[in-house]
């Protein structure tokens, strides 16, 4: 037997001899902006780590952490603006779905 809530979707499934519930959570950080900027930040703190010891890394070889962490903070950047504008098109979505429906919720 599968049982259905209020918005049609299944509150559990069947599968073979188990049955599963699904919980009624709300998403995290649906948009990634927040996700992105902590990404963003622990690689300029690498980078900040790492650069004290710029000479031991170039006699070691290894100086392309320190380039590694610039270039994930830098892509960090990039993908930071992408998920705001992601994020601020959808919003804008949803008010204009609100207005043509006449929902005053937002």
């Amino acid at each position: 037997m599968v049982h259905v809530g209020p918005d049609e979707q299944p509150l559990q499934h069947e599968i073979g001899s188990r049955t599963f519930f699904v919980a009624d959570v709300e998403t995290l950080d649906v948009d990634g902006v927040r996700t992105v900027e902590v990404g963003s930040a622990l690689w300029l703190i690498a980078f900040l780590g790492l650069l004290p010891f710029y000479g031991r890394l170039e006699e070691s070889g290894h100086l392309w952490w320190l380039w590694t962490c610039m270039a994930g903070f830098g892509l960090g950047l990039i993908g930071l603006e992408f998920c705001r504008r992601r994020r601020k098109a959808r919003l804008e979505r949803e008010v204009a779905l609100a207005e043509l429906t006449g929902e005053d919720d937002l």
